[in-house]
């Protein structure tokens, strides 16, 4: 996947972007990537994504991760809500993306549900969530507290730092502090979940050591949407079980 001039937003901030090419018509998949994730994260998935769909798909790094403009510590406790209420709009916008799906992962799944919630934007006409998070669990916080030990000790920052460069810190930092922070424990997105009107897919693995059920069964509340559990599967279903959600990525963009 080939990196795109990077996209300067009005805010300043230069975010890097990749797309693969469309063979058909259709909605561009838009992938929003996980906590510690960037566009060289996704690895091959976007161009099997595009082979199995025909569509096109566009990826993006977060400010503070992968080659992307670096940002002030520490992050703010509702940066979900801000990633999708002021930076995801304004990147589409410039990205010159028409209508698409939203395809989150983790954290980038959190933006996603925010998006569709609480922004009115036509162009979304449905959205995909792999290990969702809705809402602060404790199994979340004893997770991220193991990766931050991780981080300081067990070679994870250097693992890391291959894919984020000068932002490895930025981004580990910018997400386990935040997500440490004992005013986070408060955090909660069931409202703008409950207000989703575009049909939803929530697919998470049954042994995902990030979360429990609780996420997909308030997201599978609503009306649209579709819920998949996946055996023998962790947090990265798209990594673990590859063909398994290129199949239910296929048969969810043909429905809609």
């Amino acid at each position: 996947m080939a990196t795109d001039d990077f996209i300067t937003l009005p805010d300043g901030s230069t975010l890097e972007c990749a797309r693969e090419p469309a063979r058909r018509d259709g909605p561009t998949l838009v992938l929003l990537h996980e906590g510690l994730g960037c566009v060289a994260m996704w690895k091959d998935f976007p161009a099997r994504l595009a082979a199995a769909t025909g569509l096109g798909v566009f990826c993006y790094s977060r400010a503070g991760y992968g080659a992307s403009s670096a940002i002030a510590l520490p992050r703010p406790l509702d940066f979900h809500t801000r990633e999708a209420c002021e930076v995801l709009g304004p990147l589409l916008d410039a990205a010159g993306i028409g209508e698409c799906v939203l395809i989150g992962h983790s954290d980038g799944a959190s933006i996603a549900l925010v998006y569709a919630g609480r922004v009115t934007d036509p162009r979304v006409c449905g959205v995909v969530v792999i290990a969702p998070h809705v809402l602060t669990e404790e199994k979340t916080l004893r997770t991220i507290a193991a990766a931050d030990r991780a981080f300081r000790e067990q070679g994870l920052r250097e693992r890391l730092a291959r894919y984020h460069g000068e932002n490895v810190e930025c981004a580990f930092r910018g997400w386990c502090d935040t997500w440490l922070d004992p005013g986070f424990r408060h955090w909660d997105i069931t409202d703008a979940v409950a207000a989703i009107r575009v049909p939803v897919l929530c697919i998470r693995g049954n042994d995902d050591p990030y979360n429990t059920p609780v996420h997909a069964e308030r997201i599978a509340a609503l009306g649209g949407a579709r819920r998949v559990d996946l055996h023998d599967c962790g947090h990265a279903p798209h990594a673990e079980q590859t063909e398994a959600v290129l199949a239910l990525l296929d048969d969810f963009v043909a429905a809609l």
